[in-house]
């Protein structure tokens, strides 16, 4: 069967990678491998003693740090940015974090969780970012989505959740709102000739943390190594965006199996809405206004 998998992820000596979320599931699948292939590689979550225990079982002998992050705190955020902006280069930021289905609950600055941690965190560290980024030739943000996106409905009249809350589907909009963000980037990327790609990737569906709100549905969890994806093959779309010499800028990578639930990765289906270019743009307008964070860059 054709398709990308861990096993084809090159030497990646003397890049260094960003991975958030890092400390378990995908993301720490995908540190895992990335620094056992030579990377300099910086686990970005909040907890110190976690992260700490998420080094241990890389194994020794690999160059990984915290970064301390808590995509919940725009001031986190900003902290987390300047201190991974004094890195010698930074290759390839990994935005991999999320939320899902969670009581309803709010960041710091007062935004709904969900939409706060799983799109507006990510796109102000990417926005701090980019500048680092652009320096580095062939440098690349990944946007983690979900097939979740398929179902995603932004309610434009009530993003931080004032009016009603319905956690699947206020999960469903934050997904879409990454395939909406990362087309964005691309497009303006491309337009000012930066050097730095934006692409996309989900992960199918993997047992891992995420699951941990999903109430009676957890007692699925064990078959899902067994029927659908373990995180450790749910992060090869994820490799296959931060790695692969063939992703292509704006490109979005999935599982190729049933569905697009599990195996190896490959190109992935966008539902009409994450198509929709005046969507997209609408969403970067608010995003910017909502962190007090401008990317800079113009329309494509």
């Amino acid at each position: 069967m054709s398709g990308f998998t861990e096993a084809d992820v090159a030497d990646q000596s003397g890049k260094c990678f960003i991975v958030t979320g890092a400390n378990t599931g995908i993301g720490f699948e995908a540190a895992k491998v990335l620094a056992r292939k030579g990377a300099r590689v910086l686990l970005a979550c909040r907890d110190a003693s976690k992260a700490a225990e998420a080094i241990r079982q890389i194994g020794p002998g690999v160059d990984v740090a915290h970064l301390p992050l808590d995509l919940a705190d725009l001031g986190s955020v900003a902290n987390a940015a300047e201190i991974a902006a004094k890195e010698p280069r930074v290759d390839v930021l990994l935005n991999n974090a999320g939320v899902m289905f969670p009581p309803l609950t709010r960041t710091a600055q007062g935004f709904e969780l969900q939409w706060g941690v799983n799109h507006l965190g990510g796109f102000a560290l990417t926005a701090l970012l980019l500048p680092r980024l652009a320096e580095t030739a062939g440098s690349r943000v990944v946007i983690t989505a979900s097939l979740a996106h398929n179902r995603g409905n932004i309610q434009w009249d009530d993003l931080n959740a004032e009016k009603g809350y319905n956690r699947a589907g206020r999960y469903s909009d934050s997904k879409l709102a990454n395939m909406l963000h990362f087309a964005e980037l691309d497009r303006r990327l491309r337009a000012s000739g930066s050097p730095v790609a934006a692409i996309g990737c989900h992960p199918g569906v993997a047992a891992t943390e995420l699951m941990r709100h999903a109430g009676p549905f957890k007692v699925f969890t064990p078959l899902f190594g067994l029927l659908l994806n373990t995180a450790a093959a749910g992060a090869w779309p994820a490799l296959q965006a931060a790695c692969d010499p063939a992703a292509k800028p704006g490109g979005y990578y999935g599982p190729q199996g049933m569905g697009e639930m599990r195996g190896r990765s490959g190109k992935a289906k966008r539902s009409a809405s994450a198509q929709d270019a005046a969507l997209a743009r609408r969403l970067w307008d608010v995003s910017a206004q909502m962190t007090g964070i401008d990317p800079g860059l113009a329309p494509a």
